[in-house]
């Protein structure tokens, strides 16, 4: 952000008050991985409470009613600061700004998290699944930083579509350092599993996350067995195409949808759907 935007917002935190139910917190770092895709850490209110896998709205204060939208929390829940991953819209009515903050700047981040893309929407399983296109790998990185997912689980399995290579990077990074993570690093050993794929470029693993389902590949590749409702939980978040072609295969494979009233065998964000 250039000096005089910087200045334009500071100067908008004032002149506008702060909503109801709104914290003001300071932008931490910012990472640009491709020229669609970053990520940002925000200090964390000492009151703000959520589970790992939720959302919560964020927006920026540039006007009297500022705009916000829904952001699914990337950091773990025992995170000291807040982590976000975001694509970049031109005209985004939010992100054409978003996309220019810079450390000091302010966001707004509402007092109230939620969503279903939790553990306790799930019951009980052996492997949990976390199937990803795009920023919808925002909450799965909150999840499997998350001890208790270890605890639940006796195997993890991350997979991530994206078109190209570059907006792998998050969640090529993200894998590598649970392994030295000091918290969770021994109980991913063995455990956890990250399987990548571009859908646009050459890389170790190509295709879109339907079709290696459908065609089996993606079992064989991680050498288990196809979903099976006795052992398998999965939860589902990115594109809407996604999101529905994959909640049909899981459907069709026995699987019921849950929620936090009724947990089940698989979960979608249904915020970010309906």
């Amino acid at each position: 952000m250039t000096q005089a935007v910087r200045q334009q917002t500071d100067a908008a935190t004032s002149e506008f008050p702060l909503p109801a139910g709104v914290h003001a917190e300071k932008v931490v770092t910012v990472r640009h991985y491709t020229d669609r895709l970053f990520s940002f850490r925000v200090t964390r209110p000492q009151s703000f409470r959520f589970r790992s896998g939720e959302f919560v709205m964020i927006g920026l204060p540039n006007a009297a009613t500022p705009v916000f939208r829904a952001y699914s929390i990337a950091s773990p829940s025992w995170d000291e600061e807040l982590e976000f991953l975001s694509i970049k819209v031109p005209d985004g009515p939010l992100t054409q700004h978003l996309q220019k903050i810079m450390p000091g700047d302010t966001i707004l981040l509402r007092t109230k998290p939620t969503g279903t893309l939790v553990l306790d929407a799930l019951t009980p399983g052996r492997r949990l699944w976390m199937i990803s296109t795009g920023t919808g790998i925002a909450p799965f990185a909150s999840i499997v930083r998350d001890p208790e997912t270890y605890d639940k689980f006796e195997q993890v399995i991350l997979t991530h579509t994206c078109r190209e290579v570059a907006e792998l990077t998050y969640g090529e990074e993200l894998a590598r350092n649970l392994a030295e993570d000091p918290l969770i690093g021994d109980l991913v050993q063995n455990r956890f599993f990250h399987y990548a794929t571009a859908t646009r470029e050459p890389y170790v693993r190509t295709g879109r996350i339907t079709s290696l389902i459908e065609s089996g590949r993606l079992f064989e590749d991680l050498c288990v067995p196809a979903f099976d409702p006795a052992v398998d939980r999965v939860m589902i978040c990115g594109s809407m195409g996604m999101i529905r072609d994959v909640r049909a295969l899981v459907e069709k494979a026995g699987l019921n949808e849950g929620a936090n009233s009724a947990p089940a065998e698989f979960v979608v964000e249904r915020a970010f759907v309906d």
